[in-house]
């Protein structure tokens, strides 16, 4: 019985080693340049004897991300014949911030308007890089920085989760100079989405505000 024990035991430790190895090797070839990788921590596998997907490391998330299927209307030109290159992508967790406007009279009623997102950026080694705000825009630094604004008309594209935001398609905001890192980034992408939405009973005074928390990967292409 003891046997049978301790030969449960070292195969399951040896399985969680070699899922861990690997996951470090996959990740290893997403580190982008300008990334600023200083070391590759260990990667915690999700689902994998108990542990939820939401107790995944920001560096796993960013793995995950690059399986999906990007729809066409979010997706990049291919800008031949040099095509694009990726200057970087975070990992955001923090909230979608809306706020109540009043829509009718009489009776007085309200509905839930967008304010601004409100999040902390990680990159493929688990670091905090950075702040995501009203702008929108990203910052890592004084120096690095990027603003963002919408195209004309909108590239969205809805999550496949139905209760978190859009994906999207943004550009460098005009008059707004990208610095650092992002001095030569020409597309913003925001995809796995995970929460976010506004609430879908509507608020019942003009004075209420709710933060909706949610978490988010962001994409930074340049044309070559």
């Amino acid at each position: 019985m003891k046997q049978n024990h301790f030969k449960s035991t070292f195969i399951m430790s040896a399985l969680i080693l070699t899922v861990a190895m690997a996951c470090n090797k996959e990740a290893e070839t997403l580190i982008q340049p300008g990334d600023q990788v200083h070391s590759t921590s260990t990667m915690v596998v999700p689902n994998v004897f108990g542990i939820p997907i939401e107790a995944a490391p920001p560096a796993w998330h960013i793995q995950e991300s690059e399986k999906l299927e990007i729809p066409e209307v979010i997706d990049l030109p291919a800008n031949l014949p040099s095509g694009n290159s990726r200057v970087a992508t975070y990992y955001a967790e923090g909230v979608q911030k809306y706020k109540a406007v009043q829509t009718g009279i009489d009776p007085a009623t309200f509905a839930w308007v967008f304010v601004a997102p409100q999040a902390d950026l990680y990159d493929i080694t688990n670091k905090k890089r950075g702040t995501h705000g009203a702008g929108p825009h990203w910052q890592l630094s004084a120096a690095d920085s990027i603003f963002a604004q919408a195209y004309s008309p909108p590239k969205t594209a809805a999550s496949p989760d139905a209760g978190s935001v859009d994906w999207l398609l943004l550009m460098p905001k005009t008059g707004k100079t990208p610095t650092g890192i992002f001095a030569d980034v020409s597309y913003i992408q925001r995809i796995a989405t995970n929460g976010g939405k506004a609430p879908s009973t509507p608020p019942v005074s003009a004075s209420q505000t709710v933060d909706v928390p949610y978490t988010a990967i962001y994409r930074f292409t340049k044309i070559n």
